[in-house]
């Protein structure tokens, strides 16, 4: 069946070419699209007129631009950080952030001019910043090749951050892209446990899956770091997960790892606060308690949890890697700017020194 006979507003001989009616207040959108193959989500295929976003002055991250080709994402991670984002396009941070996924299909096409452009000065650019770029929408849309391309040809260094093992399909071009610009790869992955995997992040590629990713973009001579966060309370933070975790991206090769506990930010706190009691309902209370009314656990358990995590990566071979995230632990929001080594260009600006944690918005915000 054609992909597009499933549209919502399907193109017609009189609108051929044309932008159909929109159903939704978004901005370019061409159509909704919604098809068997991935059943209970739609798309919504809008045209882009930019795609470059710069991150705001101040900040503390290691990249000055990004992109995202797709908002929304069908991961359905119940912990993400970038649910609250959906709301910005009147979507709710729950279930729909999980199925309403906008997809720019022209966002290689844009990149490419915007990259042309004379006054474009080739900073680093980061994918995967807000949500998958290789969620299994883009086995359809196929985006990443042309964004990939774009900006290899142009002289722009990349990086990816992502848990979607599609990213093995564009093996071969990141190598191509690698001889031409500096090129930097994270695996997102926080748990062994395939189970908890399943329950919490239910449209992900397994642990294992993940854990093969490394280790063929490692054979590929590829660089890769390991982002494990989120480190859940009583979930995914005993020795035993944390012996499992770091020895299993020691062994698939990962040229650094980074690890954070949980973060819940508004829109994702009432989200997952609501999975816990409904799955786990003896440890609702214990999470109300540790977080209190924030987004970050108490600064007693970032530094128990920063104790544990420097001793299980000294045990497997990371004690030279990046650090633990919450560097400082009396400013939990340091752990936004740490990435693991291998998963920013080498030779890049690694962020601008001195600024003030402060004063600096936090990686989930705004970065579109």
């Amino acid at each position: 069946m054609r992909w597009e006979a499933q549209a919502l507003v399907p193109d017609t001989p009189d609108t051929a070419g044309a932008a159909a009616p929109a159903l939704l207040p978004l901005a370019g959108l061409v159509r909704s699209v919604t098809t068997p193959e991935f059943a209970g989500i739609t798309f919504h295929e809008v045209t882009a007129k930019s795609v470059l976003n710069r991150v705001p002055a101040g900040s503390k991250m290691p990249f000055e631009w990004t992109v995202n080709p797709y908002r929304g994402c069908s991961h359905a991670c119940v912990y993400c950080f970038a649910r609250k984002s959906h709301t910005y396009l009147d979507f709710d941070a729950g279930m729909d952030f999980d199925s309403q996924v906008v997809v720019k299909v022209n966002a290689a096409e844009v990149l490419r001019k915007e990259l042309n452009k004379a006054s474009w000065t080739r900073q680093q650019v980061a994918l995967g910043t807000n949500t998958d770029p290789y969620q299994r929408a883009e086995g359809r849309y196929r985006l990443m090749p042309g964004i990939i391309a774009a900006l290899a040809e142009s002289g722009t260094p990349l990086s990816i951050l992502t848990k979607g093992t599609l990213l093995a399909r564009d093996i071969p071009l990141l190598k191509r892209a690698a001889t031409q610009v500096p090129v930097g790869l994270g695996i997102s992955l926080a748990m062994t446990d395939e189970a908890l995997s399943e329950a919490i992040e239910p449209g992900t590629p397994g642990p294992r899956a993940r854990l093969k990713l490394v280790s063929r973009l490692r054979e590929a001579g590829l660089p890769c770091g390991v982002m494990a966060m989120p480190i859940l309370p009583w979930l995914s933070d005993s020795d035993e997960a944390l012996d499992s975790l770091f020895a299993s991206v020691a062994t698939a090769g990962a040229t650094g790892v980074t690890a954070g506990a949980l973060y819940l930010k508004p829109g994702t706190r009432e989200w997952f606060m609501q999975w816990i009691a409904k799955h786990h309902p003896e440890l609702a209370g214990r999470y109300r308690r540790l977080y209190g009314t924030g987004s970050y656990a108490s600064k007693e358990y970032r530094t128990w949890l920063a104790g544990r995590v420097r001793y299980f990566k000294a045990r497997h071979g990371f004690s030279h890697s990046s650090g633990f995230s919450h560097r400082d632990l009396d400013d939990p929001r340091a752990e936004e700017a740490q990435y693991p080594a291998g998963s920013i260009p080498a030779g890049t600006n690694a962020g601008p020194p001195g600024v003030p944690s402060s004063s600096r918005p936090s990686q989930q915000d705004a970065l579109f």
